[in-house]
């Protein structure tokens, strides 16, 4: 085979918090390549999720939620996102369609490049009318192409997967075939545990926590999670260490069998806007 039949290429997947990227991403690669939460910015770096078939490779990028920074890490996590913009083959804008689109929304919109697609996620959440409305109020932006979708139920997700894959360019594919991501067995580990935290402690503590793989021995994995206060130690462990065995219980669910996690808490204050601390953590 040569490039000529083969198509790839990396697709930005852009939007403000909590609009459904990450598992946009997940759907159109068919695996999850990025953790989830309710929570606002809960991807803190580009993900890449992989798309392999025969004649192509789709890299998708999924990125941090663009909004207004109050610490180093929402300013990292900002220029995350943008640097995703200039670097890809094709931009593909999420907004949420069950919602008022706000000024997080048009600054996205007004700075995606031309040529790019605009997703209008979460369908399953808004009435026909609705959509209407939203389709006519977001026709005045610049998009090539408008997808109603909704990511949760899979609606609308392979017609965009298909046009996705017809605007890539010729060229190799940039990962082995049979990748999926490109975050190291103890990221997702970490990532793991981050969602595990994110869905026990739900809206208590969902911006300063941390979570970093530190060690690794045969069969022992130890993970670190980092709070920026004392008074937050407590809240992670939970009553008797509650919290901290739900956790391991959830994230021991998706490892090889065998493997022990050891789960410590560490105190690490005002690690967001702790430059030297972000560089650490890879943000």
């Amino acid at each position: 085979m040569t490039f000529v039949d083969f198509r790839s290429g990396f697709v930005a997947v852009v939007g403000r918090p909590n609009v459904g990227k990450s598992t946009l991403v997940n759907a159109l690669v068919e695996e999850k390549i990025s953790i989830v939460s309710s929570n606002p910015n809960t991807t803190r770096t580009q993900v890449r999720g992989i798309l392999s078939r025969d004649d192509t490779q789709v890299v998708f990028v999924d990125t941090p939620g663009i909004h207004k920074p109050r610490s180093a890490l929402g300013a990292r996590l900002n220029d995350s996102a943008t640097d995703a913009l200039g670097d890809a083959d094709l931009v593909v804008a999420v907004v949420d369609v069950s919602a008022k689109t706000g000024p997080g929304d048009k600054r996205i919109l007004e700075a995606s490049p031309k040529g790019s697609f605009l997703v209008l996620n979460k369908i399953d959440r808004a009435s026909k009318q609705m959509l209407v409305e939203r389709l006519t109020e977001l026709s005045s932006y610049d998009f090539d192409e408008y997808f109603p979708v909704s990511a949760s139920t899979l609606e609308g997700i392979n017609e965009l997967r298909t046009a996705i894959i017809a605007r890539l360019p010729s060229g190799p594919p940039y990962y082995p075939i049979g990748t999926t991501k490109d975050t190291t067995d103890t990221e997702w580990i970490a990532e793991l545990v981050r969602e595990a935290l994110l869905d026990t402690l739900r809206e208590e503590l969902p911006h300063s926590i941390a979570t970093a793989v530190t060690e690794v021995e045969g069969k022992y994995l130890r993970c670190e999670i980092f709070v920026e206060r004392s008074s937050q130690k407590g809240i992670v462990l939970g009553k008797g260490g509650e919290n901290l065995k739900r956790v391991g219980t959830l994230v021991r669910a998706s490892m090889p069998s065998g493997m022990f996690l050891d789960l410590v808490v560490k105190v690490a204050k005002d690690w967001q806007s702790t430059p030297s601390f972000l560089d650490d953590l890879g943000l």
